[in-house]
């Protein structure tokens, strides 16, 4: 028999007979504590099981317990266990669909007459358990297409069927485990009993493939783990982000509010949302004026023609609302600010000389989003971008990128966010403007990431088809990332709108032009802060800074007074003037998250001050009213680093 190489990358190697599996030369190449640590290998990109045979030269990499991709594997692998035990405690009363590994868990979908309920999960454990413990092998066989077919029809299995159908490959892969044998890509564990802490958390409605008009399927979700230490961390970090739920606490906390007979997607900002939004807007557009931006606003409705012209009605025309007739043209809502700043571009001519224009909008865009989709405040219908075009030359780029990652980094810092990730998407296949353009751009963006002195991840092929771009997502207190910002250059818009400058040579050249956003969308960012915060923001940005309490009614109008005096110092204040119990009042202030809270009684109307209470319970000393008002001031401004 023939030999081959096989060789670990960057270690060991050895001469084996072709055919020999992963199995057999790991334990050849590999310590025994790296082997009970590794669940399948890479080869050139392509995951294979222990259970693969080798049949040429091969160097490989280990995929060990504590990476990502082996936690995909063991999830996956936990998804066809679920649906082994399904289908041994319902039998042919559930037909099976798909059953992929997600970011926090799996899934799995079923067509099942009856509706799955927290018992049956727990059912459906238990014999999940005894699958496990059975150390049932996950085997891979090759069979024809049509093969596969004939198997899956006479079980009944008419969403495996479809499936092979559109995939019209000659051969496809089956895994089987137990008596469950499954149309899978694979890979998989080497047996079941290296799944060792999973939980099946809930049931959900889902389309089959995702088409409204298709079967609506019974979708169980699950997570699993390598080790119960890790599945305990995960089932608390789900309790706490329960708690830290933005729709839950912006209910309690009175920030906003959605309303069916309104129209789902579209938020009511109630009085301390409102609040919220505009101390945001308000440093938003100061931070903005210091960093040499001008500020525009422009409609919310534009001619028909113009999404035409900027390509949206092309590439965004699922998600644009239907046209309006005004006076016999067509209008529509603008699902992107760009072609309205382009238009105040081409209100004159422009020089090189005017270069960089940095104009920045609050600017409100209606999206059409699917009803399922909608999700609070992070997923609307009608939302305001914190958006920004930039103009330049392209010899400007670097430095225009570099200090719009400054800003960007400053603004996110300020509400809290330091950690986050970066990365730099490159070219895809269908792209337009020039080679060059796309080579100077990526390096511009590139260059500016290393000067910042950022590290980034590279996304081959994931810019947009009009340019390259960083997208930054950031990490809340719970250790979830969140798309935030993007910074995209675009050579597409400039050359549909057929926008010009006069260059040094007196002749007309075609302007870069960038598309920022930092938060993404005020309601989007809100939604995160909230979460991050759970509900206790910070001094500066906390729509209520302070609560006045009584202790009597022989204190009321001594409480208006001071109530007066520090809503005129700018103290965003309210007060609590009702006849119930001190300790009730602080309750309620406590829980609404309110940092402090001005208790009033006999002695501080005699002496003209306020007793001060922290929302974690502290007290601090009496204070004067003007005291109390420096002291909030103060807060804010080192808070705000400003």
């Amino acid at each position: 028999m023939t030999d081959i190489t096989i060789a670990i990358e960057d270690g060991n190697e050895a001469a084996m007979p072709a055919n020999t599996t992963v199995k057999e030369a790991i334990s050849e190449l590999m310590s025994n504590k790296q082997r009970k640590r590794t669940v399948a290998v890479s080869v050139n990109g392509e995951i294979l099981d222990l259970s693969a045979s080798l049949t040429e030269d091969t160097k490989f990499i280990p995929i060990q317990i504590g990476s990502d991709e082996s936690l995909a594997i063991l999830r996956h692998s936990t998804s066809h266990v679920m649906a082994e035990a399904v289908r041994e405690i319902y039998g042919d009363d559930v037909k099976v669909a798909i059953g992929p590994s997600i970011e926090d868990g799996f899934y799995y979908d079923f067509d099942c007459k009856q509706p799955f309920t927290p018992e049956d999960l727990e059912k459906i454990e238990v014999k999940m358990t005894e699958i496990v413990r059975s150390a049932q092998p996950f085997t891979r066989t090759e069979v024809t297409s049509d093969t596969a077919i004939k198997q899956f029809e006479a079980d009944g299995e008419k969403y495996k069927v479809e499936l092979i159908q559109d995939l019209g490959e000659t051969t496809v892969s089956l895994y089987q485990q137990g008596n469950f044998t499954d149309l899978c890509r694979g890979p998989h564990l080497p047996d079941t009993s290296w799944i060792k802490a999973f939980k099946l958390q809930r049931v959900a409605g889902a389309y089959w493939r995702g088409d409204e008009k298709n079967e609506m399927l019974q979708r169980i979700y699950g997570t699993a783990f390598f080790d119960k230490k890790a599945l305990k961390k995960h089932l608390n970090a789900i309790e706490e982000a329960k708690k830290r739920d933005h729709r839950k606490l912006g209910k309690e906390l009175e920030l906003f509010t959605i309303q069916d007979e309104i129209g789902p997607g579209l938020i009511l900002w109630q009085p301390k949302g409102a609040l919220l939004r505009k101390l945001i807007e308000d440093y938003w557009k100061d931070a903005h004026y210091r960093n040499d931006y001008e500020l525009l606003y422009t409609p919310h409705i534009a001619r028909q023609d113009l999404w035409k012209t900027s390509g949206h009605l092309d590439f965004y025309g699922e998600n644009m609302y239907a046209p309006m007739d005004i006076d016999g043209v067509a209008y529509q809502l603008k699902p992107m600010n760009c072609p309205f700043h382009i238009g105040v571009y081409t209100s004159r001519k422009r020089s090189y000389r005017e270069f960089p224009l940095r104009w920045c909008e609050l600017g409100t865009v209606y999206r059409y989003e699917r009803a399922g989709a909608l999700h609070g405040l992070l997923r609307v219908r009608g939302f305001t971008q914190d958006d920004a075009h930039i103009f330049c030359m392209v010899e400007q780029l670097e430095e225009e990128i570099y200090n719009i990652l400054d800003l960007n980094l400053e603004i996110l810092k300020t509400f809290g966010f330091d950690q986050y990730e970066i990365y730099l998407s490159t070219r895809p296949e269908k792209y337009v403007g020039s080679d060059d353009h796309w080579e100077q751009s990526t390096e511009a963006l590139k260059l500016a990431l290393e000067k910042k002195g950022l590290e980034y991840k590279l996304d081959p092929g994931e810019g947009v088809f009009y340019g390259p771009k960083i997208d930054i997502k950031i990490k809340d207190q719970l250790g979830r990332s969140w798309q935030c910002s993007t910074i995209q250059v675009d050579f597409n818009l400039p050359e549909r709108f057929n926008i010009k400058y006069t260059g040094a040579d007196n002749s007309e050249h075609q302007p870069i032009m960038i598309h920022r956003a930092l938060m993404g969308s005020l309601e989007r960012f809100i939604g995160v802060l909230i979460e991050h915060y759970a509900g206790v923001f910070p001094l500066w940005f906390a729509p209520v800074q302070a609560r006045i309490m009584n202790i009597t009614d022989a204190q009321a109008d001594y409480c208006n007074e001071v109530y007066a005096k520090l809503r005129k110092a700018g103290i965003r204040i309210e007060k609590d003037l009702r006849n119930e119990k001190l300790n009730y009042k602080i309750r309620e202030a406590q829980m609404a998250k309110v940092p402090y809270m001005l208790i009033i009684g006999d002695k501080e109307k005699e002496n003209n001050t306020v007793t001060v209470r922290l929302r974690d319970g502290k007290n601090i000393a009496d204070m004067q009213i003007d005291d109390f008002a420096k002291k909030i001031n103060d807060e804010c401004v080192a808070e705000r680093g400003i």
